[in-house]
Protein backbone atom coordinates (compact mmCIF):
# COMPACT_ATOMS: atom_id res chain seq x y z
CA UNK A 1 0.00 0.00 0.00
CA UNK A 2 2.96 2.60 1.09
CA UNK A 3 5.43 4.11 -2.09
CA UNK A 4 8.90 3.29 -1.18
CA UNK A 5 10.72 6.76 -0.41
CA UNK A 6 13.73 5.45 -1.92
CA UNK A 7 11.77 5.07 -5.29
CA UNK A 8 11.33 9.15 -5.27
CA UNK A 9 14.95 9.56 -6.63
CA UNK A 10 13.32 8.44 -9.93
CA UNK A 11 9.91 10.68 -9.87
CA UNK A 12 11.60 13.99 -8.30
CA UNK A 13 8.34 15.86 -9.52
CA UNK A 14 6.28 13.55 -7.27
CA UNK A 15 8.72 14.23 -4.43
CA UNK A 16 8.80 17.82 -4.90
CA UNK A 17 5.28 17.73 -5.04
CA UNK A 18 5.07 15.88 -1.02
CA UNK A 19 7.05 18.27 -0.08
CA UNK A 20 5.39 21.31 -1.58
CA UNK A 21 1.65 20.00 0.33
CA UNK A 22 4.32 19.53 3.57
CA UNK A 23 5.35 23.35 3.41
CA UNK A 24 1.76 24.29 2.37
CA UNK A 25 0.72 22.58 6.07
CA UNK A 26 3.17 24.39 8.20
CA UNK A 27 2.48 27.61 6.92
CA UNK A 28 -1.13 27.24 7.09
CA UNK A 29 -0.74 26.00 10.64
CA UNK A 30 1.60 29.06 11.64
CA UNK A 31 -1.18 31.67 9.66
CA UNK A 32 -3.53 30.40 12.32
CA UNK A 33 -1.50 30.70 15.03
CA UNK A 34 0.05 34.19 14.22
CA UNK A 35 -1.79 36.56 16.43
CA UNK A 36 -1.19 33.99 19.13
CA UNK A 37 2.47 34.07 18.32
CA UNK A 38 2.69 37.91 18.61
CA UNK A 39 0.93 37.93 21.54
CA UNK A 40 3.26 35.30 23.11
CA UNK A 41 5.98 36.98 21.96
CA UNK A 42 5.19 40.14 23.15
CA UNK A 43 4.35 38.85 26.83
CA UNK A 44 7.13 36.07 27.24
CA UNK A 45 10.25 36.95 29.48
CA UNK A 46 12.04 33.90 27.99
CA UNK A 47 14.52 33.77 25.10
CA UNK A 48 13.02 34.53 21.71
CA UNK A 49 14.80 31.46 20.26
CA UNK A 50 12.95 29.02 23.31
CA UNK A 51 9.39 31.12 22.74
CA UNK A 52 10.17 30.35 18.99
CA UNK A 53 10.30 26.63 19.94
CA UNK A 54 6.99 26.59 21.91
CA UNK A 55 5.04 28.37 19.52
CA UNK A 56 5.80 25.99 16.82
CA UNK A 57 5.15 23.07 18.80
CA UNK A 58 1.47 24.40 19.75
CA UNK A 59 0.89 25.81 16.02
CA UNK A 60 1.49 22.51 14.94
CA UNK A 61 -0.44 20.43 17.32
CA UNK A 62 -3.44 22.48 17.02
CA UNK A 63 -3.81 21.39 13.74
CA UNK A 64 -2.85 18.08 13.62
CA UNK A 65 -1.69 15.43 11.64
CA UNK A 66 -2.24 11.31 10.84
CA UNK A 67 0.47 10.29 13.26
CA UNK A 68 1.80 6.83 13.10
CA UNK A 69 3.25 6.10 16.98
CA UNK A 70 6.95 6.32 15.89
CA UNK A 71 9.72 8.14 18.37
CA UNK A 72 11.84 10.28 16.18
CA UNK A 73 14.92 10.94 16.96
CA UNK A 74 16.94 14.80 15.95
CA UNK A 75 17.83 17.97 17.08
CA UNK A 76 14.65 20.11 15.95
CA UNK A 77 11.85 21.07 17.23
CA UNK A 78 8.95 19.09 16.14
CA UNK A 79 9.10 15.70 15.30
CA UNK A 80 6.36 13.56 13.92
CA UNK A 81 5.99 10.26 12.26
CA UNK A 82 3.16 10.76 10.19
CA UNK A 83 1.07 9.33 6.89
CA UNK A 84 0.12 11.50 3.97
CA UNK A 85 -2.53 10.41 1.63
CA UNK A 86 -3.16 11.17 -1.79
CA UNK A 87 -5.57 10.24 -4.57
CA UNK A 88 -2.89 7.83 -6.32
CA UNK A 89 -0.04 7.29 -3.24
CA UNK A 90 0.18 6.69 0.62
CA UNK A 91 3.50 7.50 1.58
CA UNK A 92 5.00 7.55 5.57
CA UNK A 93 6.77 10.45 6.54
CA UNK A 94 9.82 11.87 9.17
CA UNK A 95 8.35 15.40 9.62
CA UNK A 96 11.43 17.72 10.97
CA UNK A 97 10.15 21.16 12.12
CA UNK A 98 13.05 23.31 13.84
CA UNK A 99 12.36 26.77 14.81
CA UNK A 100 14.72 29.78 14.58
CA UNK A 101 14.11 33.52 16.12
CA UNK A 102 16.62 35.60 14.77
CA UNK A 103 16.63 40.03 14.46
CA UNK A 104 17.99 39.74 10.90
CA UNK A 105 15.46 37.75 8.57
CA UNK A 106 17.64 36.53 5.16
CA UNK A 107 19.11 33.71 6.58
CA UNK A 108 18.63 30.66 8.94
CA UNK A 109 21.47 29.10 10.59
CA UNK A 110 21.32 25.70 10.99
CA UNK A 111 23.96 22.18 11.38
CA UNK A 112 24.63 18.75 9.41
CA UNK A 113 22.02 17.03 11.72
CA UNK A 114 18.98 18.93 10.56
CA UNK A 115 19.38 18.52 6.86
CA UNK A 116 20.04 15.63 4.25
CA UNK A 117 21.32 17.80 1.51
CA UNK A 118 25.29 17.51 0.58
CA UNK A 119 26.57 21.26 1.51
CA UNK A 120 27.88 22.54 -1.29
CA UNK A 121 29.38 26.79 -0.81
CA UNK A 122 32.22 28.82 -1.02
CA UNK A 123 33.94 30.03 1.88
CA UNK A 124 36.63 32.44 2.38
CA UNK A 125 37.34 31.96 -1.57
CA UNK A 126 37.88 27.62 -0.91
CA UNK A 127 35.65 25.09 -1.79
CA UNK A 128 33.57 23.42 1.06
CA UNK A 129 31.41 20.45 0.97
CA UNK A 130 29.71 18.79 3.99
CA UNK A 131 26.79 16.23 3.81
CA UNK A 132 23.69 16.59 5.85
CA UNK A 133 23.57 13.80 8.36
CA UNK A 134 20.04 12.72 8.20
CA UNK A 135 19.20 10.35 5.77
CA UNK A 136 17.03 10.91 2.75
CA UNK A 137 14.87 8.05 3.99
CA UNK A 138 14.78 7.06 7.25
CA UNK A 139 14.48 3.34 8.26
CA UNK A 140 12.58 2.01 11.36
CA UNK A 141 11.17 -1.42 12.50
CA UNK A 142 7.32 0.11 11.09
CA UNK A 143 8.57 0.88 7.75
CA UNK A 144 10.67 3.57 5.43
CA UNK A 145 10.09 7.12 6.11
CA UNK A 146 11.06 10.25 3.64
CA UNK A 147 12.76 13.00 5.83
CA UNK A 148 11.38 16.22 5.38
CA UNK A 149 12.95 19.06 7.39
CA UNK A 150 11.20 22.52 7.04
CA UNK A 151 12.11 25.47 8.67
CA UNK A 152 10.29 28.33 10.82
CA UNK A 153 11.74 31.94 11.49
CA UNK A 154 10.63 33.97 13.59
CA UNK A 155 11.64 37.43 12.86
CA UNK A 156 11.44 40.24 15.93
CA UNK A 157 12.60 43.56 17.24
CA UNK A 158 13.90 43.75 20.75
CA UNK A 159 12.75 47.78 22.07
CA UNK A 160 11.50 48.75 25.04
CA UNK A 161 12.28 45.40 26.78
CA UNK A 162 9.52 43.73 25.39
CA UNK A 163 10.40 41.78 21.75
CA UNK A 164 7.68 42.29 18.47
CA UNK A 165 7.28 40.09 16.15
CA UNK A 166 6.77 41.09 12.84
CA UNK A 167 6.72 38.14 10.17
CA UNK A 168 6.98 34.55 10.13
CA UNK A 169 9.58 33.07 7.45
CA UNK A 170 8.70 29.44 6.53
CA UNK A 171 11.54 27.85 4.40
CA UNK A 172 11.33 23.64 3.26
CA UNK A 173 14.97 22.92 2.92
CA UNK A 174 14.97 20.22 -0.05
CA UNK A 175 15.94 16.63 0.95
CA UNK A 176 18.92 15.20 -0.64
CA UNK A 177 17.50 13.41 -3.54
CA UNK A 178 17.41 17.11 -4.91
CA UNK A 179 20.61 18.17 -4.27
CA UNK A 180 21.55 18.50 -8.23
CA UNK A 181 18.49 20.98 -8.40
CA UNK A 182 18.76 22.92 -5.79
CA UNK A 183 22.77 22.69 -5.29
CA UNK A 184 24.53 21.09 -8.39
CA UNK A 185 27.80 23.22 -7.92
CA UNK A 186 30.04 25.09 -4.82
CA UNK A 187 28.70 28.46 -6.97
CA UNK A 188 25.62 27.48 -7.59
CA UNK A 189 23.93 26.93 -3.85
CA UNK A 190 21.52 28.01 -1.42
CA UNK A 191 24.16 28.20 1.46
CA UNK A 192 26.01 30.85 2.66
CA UNK A 193 29.23 30.42 5.65
CA UNK A 194 27.54 29.84 8.89
CA UNK A 195 28.60 31.22 11.88
CA UNK A 196 31.30 29.35 13.42
CA UNK A 197 35.17 29.70 13.66
CA UNK A 198 37.23 26.54 12.48
CA UNK A 199 39.54 27.82 13.79
CA UNK A 200 38.37 27.50 16.84
CA UNK A 201 37.54 23.82 16.71
CA UNK A 202 33.67 25.22 16.71
CA UNK A 203 30.80 22.70 14.96
CA UNK A 204 30.16 23.12 11.38
CA UNK A 205 27.13 25.55 10.78
CA UNK A 206 25.69 27.06 7.32
CA UNK A 207 23.01 29.56 6.70
CA UNK A 208 20.62 28.76 4.52
CA UNK A 209 19.73 32.21 2.96
CA UNK A 210 15.92 31.84 2.01
CA UNK A 211 16.21 34.50 -1.21
CA UNK A 212 18.39 31.63 -3.20
CA UNK A 213 16.23 28.97 -2.27
CA UNK A 214 12.85 31.13 -3.10
CA UNK A 215 15.00 31.86 -6.85
CA UNK A 216 15.18 28.27 -7.33
CA UNK A 217 11.50 27.78 -6.30
CA UNK A 218 8.99 30.48 -4.76
CA UNK A 219 7.12 28.50 -2.89
CA UNK A 220 9.32 26.68 -0.88
CA UNK A 221 9.97 30.26 0.92
CA UNK A 222 6.88 31.37 2.27
CA UNK A 223 6.47 34.69 4.30
CA UNK A 224 3.57 35.45 6.43
CA UNK A 225 2.55 38.54 7.43
CA UNK A 226 1.16 39.70 10.74
CA UNK A 227 -2.79 40.67 11.21
CA UNK A 228 -4.52 42.13 9.77
CA UNK A 229 -2.45 41.67 7.05
CA UNK A 230 -3.81 38.74 4.83
CA UNK A 231 -1.00 35.75 4.09
CA UNK A 232 -0.92 34.69 0.30
CA UNK A 233 0.62 31.69 -1.09
CA UNK A 234 3.63 32.30 -2.80
CA UNK A 235 3.36 30.17 -5.68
Amino acid sequence: MFLDPNSLQENLPRLEGIEKGTIRYVAQAMANFREEAATIFKSEQDLAGDIGEDITREALDRVGVSKIEERLFGKVDYKRARYIFNNEYAVRQALFVDSKAEKADGTATIQTTQTSMRIRHIRAGREVEEFGTLPNVLKTSKGLYLVSTVFVHYSYRFERNRNTLEKIIVAGVPNGMLRDIYNPTFEDTIWRTGRNAPSRGEEFRVRLVFDKLKAKKKWRVQEIPMAPEEFVWDE
